[in-house]
C-alpha cells in the first residue's frame, strides 16, 4: 500500500508539474507578471514636481520690469509648491542669452523663463539666434501685461508731450533716449514716435529697463519709454516726470497721465507682456502642475494688488493661446522690423 501510494503521489505530482510547462500556464503567468509591473503606483514610477528648487531665468538686471515679475510669484510659487524658486537674473543680448539657456536645459520643469514680449516675437527677426522659439520653447502660461510709459528728467523744459515733441524739433536740443536694447520695445515705441512726430532722437541702448531707468535718473540720458513696473516709482517720487502712456487708455495708478493717442497720435498702442516657459519636450503632467499653480497664485489678492501697482493686468492665458499669441505677434513685428530697416548691429 505505500508503494501504491507513493506511486499515484507521484504521478500526481509530475502530472501538475507537467501543467505547469503548459501554454495556458505560461501566457497565465507571464499576464500576472505584466499586471504586477504595470500595477505599480504612478508616484513611484513619476517623482512629484517639483521635487527640488526651481531656477527661474530673467533675461534683464533687476530693477526692470521681467525682474518685479518673477519677484512677485515666486514666493507664492514657493508656498503653493513646497519648494523654493530661485531668480536667476542673466542680462545680455536683449534677453537672448538667458532664453537660450531655457530652450538648451533639460525639460524637467526645473529651468524654466520669465519671457519678455519682444524677446519672444522680434528677437527672432532681429537676431541670428542659436535656438527656434517655436519649436524650443514650451509657453506654459501668460502672467501680465501693460503699456510703457514717456518720461523725461526733471532737467528737459516740457510739461507735456506737445511741449516735449515742439522741444525735440528743435536741432539744437540734441536730445537722447534710453532703451532696454536695439529692438526692446523701448526702442521700438520711441521709434514709432518719432516717426509719427517727425522729430530725431538720438539712441543710447543700455542693457535692461533698470539700467536704462537709472541713466535717465542720472542725467546721463533725457528720455525714456519705459515699462511701468521700472519708472512708476520715481514719477510719483518727483524724480522723473512723466508725459504719456503707450497704451490704448490711461493706467489706474497713474490716472492723470494721458495717452500718446489722447495727446494728438491717435491709434498710437504699444504695451508689452511677460510669461512662464518650459524648454520644449517638458512633460505634459508638469506643464498641468505649472499652469495650475500659477493661475491659484494670480488669483490671489495680494498678487493681484503688486501686479495692479505696476501698473499692469493680469492675463493668465494657457499654453495653448500664450503660443498663438506669440506666433501672431511674431508676424507682426517682422513687418514693421523690415519696414524700418531696424537693425541688431
Amino acid at each position: 500500500m505505500p508503494i501504491t501510494t507513493n506511486k499515484v503521489a507521484h504521478e500526481s505530482t509530475l502530472k501538475v508539474a507537467r501543467s505547469f510547462d503548459s501554454p495556458v500556464f505560461i501566457a497565465s503567468r507571464w499576464a500576472l507578471i505584466w499586471l504586477a509591473l504595470t500595477s505599480v503606483p504612478a508616484n513611484a514610477a513619476a517623482p512629484s514636481y517639483p521635487n527640488r528648487p526651481v531656477r527661474l531665468l530673467v533675461g534683464y538686471p533687476p530693477g526692470g520690469g521681467s525682474d518685479t515679475v518673477a519677484r512677485i510669484i515666486t514666493p507664492r510659487l514657493h508656498n503653493a509648491l513646497g519648494q523654493q524658486w530661485v531668480v536667476d537674473n542673466r542680462p545680455g543680448a536683449a534677453g537672448n542669452i538667458a532664453t537660450e539657456i531655457v530652450a538648451k536645459a533639460v525639460p524637467d520643469g526645473y529651468t524654466l523663463l520669465i519671457g519678455f514680449s519682444t524677446t519672444l516675437t522680434v528677437n527672432p527677426t532681429l537676431y541670428k539666434l542659436q535656438f527656434d522659439v517655436s519649436k524650443d520653447l514650451q509657453p506654459v502660461i501668460s502672467l501680465a501685461a501693460g503699456p510703457y510709459m514717456l518720461v523725461l528728467h526733471p532737467s528737459v523744459r516740457a510739461q507735456s508731450l506737445k511741449e516735449f515733441i515742439d522741444l525735440a524739433k528743435n536741432r539744437q536740443s540734441n536730445l537722447n533716449y534710453a532703451s532696454a536694447g536695439i529692438g526692446s520695445p523701448h526702442h521700438l515705441a520711441a521709434e514709432l514716435l518719432k516717426l509719427r512726430a517727425g522729430i530725431d532722437l538720438t539712441h543710447i541702448p543700455y542693457k535692461g529697463g533698470g539700467p536704462a531707468a537709472a541713466a535717465v535718473l542720472g542725467g546721463e540720458v533725457q528720455v525714456l519709454i519705459g515699462s511701468l513696473p521700472s519708472v512708476l516709482a520715481y514719477v510719483k517720487a518727483g524724480r522723473l516726470r512723466g508725459l504719456a502712456v503707450t497704451g490704448a487708455r490711461r493706467v489706474a495708478v497713474a490716472p492723470d497721465i494721458p495717452t500718446v493717442a489722447e495727446s494728438g497720435f491717435p491709434g498710437f498702442d504699444v504695451t508689452s507682456w511677460y510669461g512662464l516657459l518650459a524648454p520644449a519636450r517638458t512633460p505634459e503632467r508638469v506643464v498641468n502642475v505649472l499652469v495650475q499653480a500659477t493661475s491659484n497664485v494670480l488669483k490671489e489678492p495680494e498678487v493681484q494688488e503688486a501686479i495692479s501697482r505696476q501698473g499692469l493686468e493680469i492675463t493668465a492665458t494657457g499654453p495653448t493661446e500664450f503660443a498663438a499669441q506669440i506666433k501672431t505677434e511674431t508676424g507682426i513685428w517682422s513687418k514693421v522690423i523690415k519696414s524700418a530697416g531696424i537693425r541688431a548691429d
